[in-house]
């Protein structure tokens, strides 16, 4: 992938959208319905979390499935989920690390992929999840033009087919997005409707 800024930054401000979403999170919004079906907005955060720890240990080197297992968050679900993303930006910015290849065994357990493209997987994520967010609480998720044509050269990337129908699928079908904003049009790609607004 190629952009005007690098992955890595990209990265990072997505990652930081995403945890100043989460920490307007109060008890009560953690029951709330999220974009992702299966979630609540507490679920999602624990998953988003779990997700930072599985990409930090796989920056390290583990290429271990026991680090992306499932995540507690505890009595201060924000306390939690900053540390996480903490410990994948500091990952994420060791030297050196755009030259490594990364293991994801949760994605696949026999192919090593470029950092580069390792971090854009999570980097698209926590586009899509700030989005997710945002929504479960009624929010908007801000991001500035650069990163939005990065994160839709990515989501144009991700391939179609059956795998989006399967029990567990990162994303969902394509759903239409005529005239959509970058934004629209990413989560769009990825399954979302843009127009989805939380219940009540």
């Amino acid at each position: 992938m190629h952009t005007t800024l690098d992955i890595v930054a990209l990265d990072a401000q997505a990652v930081r959208a995403s945890v100043e979403l989460v920490a307007r999170a109060r008890p009560a919004d953690m029951a709330r319905p999220t974009p992702c079906a299966d979630w609540t907005l507490h679920g999602l955060i624990a998953h988003m979390a779990t997700q930072h720890y599985g990409f930090a240990a796989a920056a390290a080197g583990d290429g271990d499935l026991g680090s992306w297992r499932a995540r507690r968050l505890g009595g201060d679900p924000v306390a939690a989920y900053r540390a996480s993303a903490d410990a994948v930006l500091g990952a994420f910015c060791a030297d050196g690390i755009l030259e490594r290849e990364l293991t994801l065994p949760e994605f696949t357990p026999v192919t090593a992929f470029p950092a580069r493209q390792a971090i854009s997987f999570h980097f698209i994520d926590y586009v899509v999840h700030s989005w997710d967010v945002a929504k479960a609480l009624g929010a908007d998720a801000e991001f500035g033009e650069d990163l939005l044509q990065a994160a839709l050269r990515v989501a144009r990337a991700v391939p179609e087919g059956e795998a989006r129908l399967a029990p567990g699928a990162a994303f969902a079908p394509v759903v239409d997005c005529p005239g959509g904003s970058l934004l629209d049009q990413v989560v769009a790609i990825l399954g979302r409707s843009p127009d989805w607004e939380r219940p009540g």
